[in-house]
């Protein structure tokens, strides 16, 4: 009877909107819509809020049914009275949260330069949150019910208990199978397609070079086709000899791009051995600086990062790079991070191997970078810091993933007393992190060459995610807060991980210098990677005009 009973009132919370479940979706409400690392939309605020919801009320109806199994009776409806007062609760603490989301909001901001909330964008973010509760609640109740239904069946020939049990374990392996099988199958393959054709359509601003320096140009080895979107992007850009002569004040060649697409080659190992046949045949081993650029997913390479370059290069430079990918960098790290890996490491392995059989005095500079994915899979070729030291002769990689391994080790290893989100290693001997420009210059202990750069942000939601976020206290959030980060952020367990993983998808809609938008600083990492002779602090300052679209 005991068993019996226990079923009931563990089944009783599901019927209606329980009162647990009400309890639980407010305090979750509310705590989703505290501060986390960038200013939210109204949109990605009531996705977030809605999935919170929907967690706040399964942990209300799970605690609820824990307390009936305990106590072994049925928990019956609250009362009128208590109902009531959790209404009035959740109507005035609501308001009041959102008069403090309001205040954060705007404060946040100001601090980054970016446009108030209007008034609409409210109502916006209740709608869109009570949308998402109720679709997911409709989804775990749909769910429920099979298991309770498969229990049903099972409990015929096995006690209650176990047959609930067995019957939420049967349903719960069932929907992970779909999800992985035929869902995700499914799934990859329409963004396979939809990303295949972006992939395949060019800029009305671009079209096929028409100098021996660029891939996809006369005599080249590749394509003007098999660069892929990116690629013919990457290619069709960067400063003229004439800007660069006007910005130097000194005649500029032809700053030589190489790039090889998905379509230019069967393989990775055959894309980075073509990219290197593009560098003889273009002259880049002849010139004063080479650099090694691994791609985002979709083969994006920040404009600023490798302008920047050939800026204080003079345009004695060839950049190198190629396309593993044509998904996002979010979609390809989840089913592209092995290729991430293995084409920086190709790439880097394959440029090296000719580079190295040059004489010592005769070879160019050469130096690896990458942003985002592109920082991940660059860091591959390398076991640790020393040995990109040893290898090169200087890297620059911005907005690094928080999954980095080389990055990871380096700040889980960092000196006492220096914060995760500015790291101090080893005294800033090969090393240094930096937000702007003056982080150049700490530590103040002598910087040798060659010269290693991160350039992050504490705001940046593409370093700081994780999945320890859901249940671990990261150190960003225990220590004092980076410069644009509210010190009114706080850990919040799973609502946290909620919060960072909603702001990566707007990681990009702030002003330069936050979140994951890098352009002025990295002016400022080159110059101090690569010390170009009679460079000064006021070329710096120039060239950081120039990336912010203000020169």
């Amino acid at each position: 009877m005991n068993d019996v009973a226990s079923s009931r009132g563990s089944e009783a919370p599901r019927r209606g909107f329980a009162f647990g479940g009400a309890v639980g979706v407010l305090v979750l409400t509310w705590l989703s819509l505290t501060p986390s690392l960038l200013p939210r939309g109204p949109l990605f605020q009531g996705i977030v809020t809605g999935a919170a919801a929907v967690l706040g009320y399964g942990l209300g109806v799970a605690v609820t049914a824990a307390l009936g199994w305990m106590l072994e009776r049925r928990i019956g409806p609250a009362p009128k009275a208590l109902r009531w007062g959790l209404a009035v609760v959740a109507v005035l603490g609501t308001i009041g949260v959102l008069l403090w989301y309001s205040d954060w909001q705007s404060e946040l901001r100001a601090l980054m330069g970016v446009e108030d909330l209007p008034w609409h964008a409210y109502p916006i973010i209740v709608v869109v949150a009570v949308v998402v509760f109720a679709i997911l609640l409709s989804v775990v109740r749909v769910c429920a019910a099979t298991a309770r239904w498969v229990g049903r069946q099972l409990g015929r020939v096995l006690p209650a208990r176990v047959s609930a049990v067995v019957g939420a374990v049967v349903v719960a392996l069932i929907l992970v199978a779909a999800v992985n099988g035929v869902v995700a199958e499914a799934g990859m393959s329409v963004l396979n397609q939809s990303f295949k054709a972006v992939n395949e359509q060019s800029p009305d601003d671009t079209s096929a070079p028409t100098l021996p320096q660029r891939s996809g140009g006369p005599g080249s080895l590749v394509s003007w086709d098999s660069l892929g979107r990116q690629g013919r992007i990457f290619v069709s850009n960067g400063p003229t000899p004439a800007e660069l002569t006007a910005f130097s004040g000194k005649p500029a060649p032809e700053p030589i791009r190489v790039y090889t697409g998905l379509d230019s080659a069967e393989n990775v190992r055959a894309e980075a051995d073509l990219a290197v046949a593009e560098l003889r045949r273009t002259g880049g081993f002849d010139r004063a600086v080479l650099g090694v650029a691994t791609t985002t997913g979709t083969g994006w390479i920040n404009e600023s990062t490798a302008s920047a370059l050939e800026y204080l290069a003079n345009g004695d430079s060839a950049l190198v790079s190629m396309q593993y990918s044509f998904l996002p960098s979010a979609l390809s790290f989840i089913v592209d991070q092995e290729r991430a890996r293995q084409a920086g490491q190709a790439l880097f392995e394959a440029v090296h191997a000719v580079w190295d059989t040059l004489p010592a005095d005769q070879r160019p500079k050469l130096v690896v970078f990458g942003e985002s994915l592109g920082s991940f899979g660059g860091e591959a070729a390398f076991a640790s810091v020393q040995d990109i030291a040893a290898r090169t002769d200087g890297a620059l990689f911005v907005g690094p993933t928080g999954l980095n391994t080389v990055w990871g080790d380096a700040t889980a290893r960092r000196d006492p007393g220096s914060p995760e989100t500015l790291p101090i290693y080893r005294d800033g001997q090969t090393v240094r992190f930096v937000a702007d420009a003056a982080d150049l210059a700490r530590p103040s202990a002598a910087w040798p060459k060659p010269r290693m750069v991160y350039l992050q942000h504490a705001s940046d939601p593409i370093t700081w995610w994780s999945p320890q976020l859901l249940f671990q206290k990261p150190d960003w959030l225990d220590e004092e807060r980076g410069s644009d980060v509210l010190p009114s952020t706080r850990w919040i367990p799973v609502v946290t991980f909620l919060q960072v993983s909603a702001d990566m998808a707007v990681s990009t809609d702030v002003p330069d210098g936050h979140g994951h938008t890098f352009h002025g600083a990295i002016a400022d990492a080159w110059a101090a990677i690569l010390e170009p002779p009679e460079w000064t602090p006021a070329d710096t300052e120039r060239l950081r005009a120039i990336l912010r679209g203000e020169g």
